[in-house]
């Protein structure tokens, strides 16, 4: 059994501000609970306030993400190699013992860079990597190709991949994200130094499998924070919910186009850029914008099912899984993630073409969403983890990675 005494946590962001920050800080509180020295290492300003409750070290510095630095240029370089992240982090690495630490990363995109990577591998210390997307092999980190509105098949940095815009701004983006892979795939050794990688589903681990194949892969769920509650009687809501990102690549306007044609009421919990086009569909469609946690929960109470209408891949989304916990239906594309928690005709329906979104909105009827209701609330134990399980799932990593590493 290694001795295991610090986790030194490495992650874009402190802040529960998304699916990767929420899983990050989660297990950071999970990890010091079990009385583990938990140091959370991140470049941008700002902190949950359960790290510090928990007694996990925060070291931030302070810096912009890459997307919101009012000076453009800086942001750019800086997001191509971050050197003052890398040097920050060596400096809080060589404060530890390698014998009885080890690295976690959760991600670099948005403001760490392809600079951390030597600083993960090519120390003293073991180092595990967890795939929140596909950044270590898509240069935009999704294998969706946003004009087209259709998930990507090119290969990573070839031919195909560098003559073709797939990216959700404008050409110059996706230039600027294959000089950064670019980066990443040379001197940020990344993901090819990589040794220990955690993944979130098997969707996930087979997209990826190409690019991290030469790795020890590790299958550790996404934690969800589960309440105990009693099931939703969706036989008595109306709400078609859809949460997250208004954006292309969540699928929101499929969703209003397939209300519109199903007759059903559609409610958005969410922001972005396609809020417009959704009103335009749906006049009298309620968009809530951003909520809390509690608030979401709350939509959830009042749905009649969960619709994740995703168009790519996506990795482990969690508001499903929270969905089925709470014996909310969920109707969700078979490409995606999201399907290996749903049972079709059992506890939510899954449909194999985005056309085929109408038709299946209307097969959810209150007595079918009743009965599908009940069966997933049975089934709620078997989908996702609480963040004790997690912990735990990740101790069992991590005395694996430090074992292979002393070799």
């Amino acid at each position: 059994m290694t001795d295991l005494k610090t986790v030194i946590i490495v992650c874009d962001t402190a802040k529960v501000d998304g699916g990767l920050g929420k899983v990050a800080v989660t297990s950071a509180i999970a990890l010091a609970k079990l009385g583990l020295s938990v140091v959370y290492f991140c470049p941008t300003s700002g902190a949950d306030p359960g790290l510090g409750a928990a007694g996990v070290d925060v070291i931030s510095l302070d810096q912009q993400p890459v997307s919101e630095d009012p000076q453009k240029l800086r942001g750019m370089l800086r997001g191509l190699w971050n050197a003052t992240a890398a040097r920050a982090l060596k400096g809080v690495l060589d404060r530890h013992d390698p014998a009885s630490t080890i690295i976690h990363c959760h991600g670099f995109s948005k403001a760490l860079s392809p600079a951390i990577g030597p600083v993960l591998t090519s120390g003293p210390y073991p180092c595990v990597y967890t795939m929140h997307e596909f950044f270590l092999s898509c240069p935009n980190g999704g294998f969706f190709d946003f004009p087209r509105a259709e998930i990507c098949r090119r290969k990573p940095l070839g031919l195909s991949c560098l003559s073709t815009n797939c990216d959700s701004r404008h050409g110059a983006h996706k230039a600027w994200r294959l000089a950064r892979q670019a980066i990443l795939h040379g001197p940020g050794k990344l993901p090819r130094a990589l040794r220990d990688i955690i993944y979130i589903s098997e969707t996930q681990r087979k997209v990826m499998a190409p690019a991290v194949g030469h790795a020890r892969l590790h299958h550790v769920p996404n934690p969800v924070d589960f309440s105990d509650s009693q099931r939703v009687a969706v036989e008595n809501n109306d709400v078609f919910l859809f949460v997250g990102r208004l954006e292309r690549d969540k699928g929101g306007l499929e969703l209003a186009k397939a209300a519109r044609a199903a007759g059903v009421r559609a409610v958005f919990v969410g922001a972005g850029r396609e809020e417009k086009a959704i009103c335009d569909i749906l006049p009298e469609v309620e968009i809530t914008g951003w909520l809390s946690p509690e608030d979401v929960s709350a939509w959830l109470g009042r749905a009649r099912c969960l619709v994740f209408p995703s168009l790519w891949y996506e990795c482990q989304p969690l508001v499903p899984m929270e969905a089925i916990h709470k014996g909310v239906p969920v109707i969700t594309g078979r490409w995606n993630a999201a399907q290996e928690i749903v049972t079709h005709n059992r506890t939510g329906l899954i449909y194999d073409r985005p056309e085929d979104l109408p038709t299946t909105l209307k097969m959810m009827g209150a007595e079918v969403a009743k009965s599908m209701s009940t069966k997933a609330y049975a089934n709620r134990a078997n989908v996702g983890s609480t963040p004790e399980q997690h912990a735990q799932d990740l101790l069992k990593v991590y005395a694996d990675t430090m074992c292979h590493h002393a070799l």
